[in-house]
């Protein structure tokens, strides 16, 4: 991420210092680049916020269904899968999406086929670091939140306040060694 760095140039016009080098502006400019800033900062931490949020609630969710969670948020080099669920001898990996009305797609919709590849990838590292469950069944769930209204460009602390769908799509997608190059 960029940082930038204003002060007063002693011609009084601000000086921004970015990675870039230097770019005069003036005082309007300024005040420009800091709203704008600002509205991206808050844009960021509220779609953090719905993003954590709707995985705890998808944890829970899944909890109450029998399935016990191994890891969150597991990385590799290939990528990360929000979720490895276990239950009986079957192991889930589970992508999480929230989307709010002003989105240009349904959750679901965004799990495009580049991100079904890291997560299959993703998961096979997974499996070659857990041996123990090489004998366990796998699928590829999504679970979907869709809000049917638009947020403030504040940080709302409770997310289920506000109307949503769930959708648990079990099998959204399935391995295929064709499709990551295997």
């Amino acid at each position: 991420m960029t940082e930038w760095l204003f002060y007063l140039n002693c011609d009084l016009t601000y000086v921004c210092k970015a990675k870039l080098g230097r770019i005069c502006i003036n005082h309007a400019a300024l005040v420009n680049i800091k709203m704008k800033m600002n509205k991206t900062n808050n844009k960021n931490l509220m779609r953090q916020a719905l993003g954590a949020w709707a995985e705890q609630f998808a944890w829970q969710y899944l909890q109450q269904q029998g399935w016990t969670l191994l890891q969150q948020n597991y990385h590799s080099v290939f990528g990360e899968i929000d979720g490895i669920l276990m239950r009986r001898q079957q192991l889930i990996f589970v992508e999480v999406k929230a989307r709010s009305k002003s989105s240009y797609a349904k959750a679901y919709e965004v799990v495009s086929l580049s991100k079904q590849q890291k997560i299959m990838k993703t998961a096979l590292q997974f499996m070659a670091e857990n041996p123990q469950f090489s004998e366990f069944y796998c699928r590829f769930d999504v679970i979907c939140f869709d809000f049917s209204g638009q947020f403030a460009k504040t940080v709302q602390q409770d997310f289920s306040k506000f109307p949503y769908d769930l959708q648990w799509i079990e099998n959204a997608f399935t391995f295929d060694a064709e499709l990551i190059n295997l």
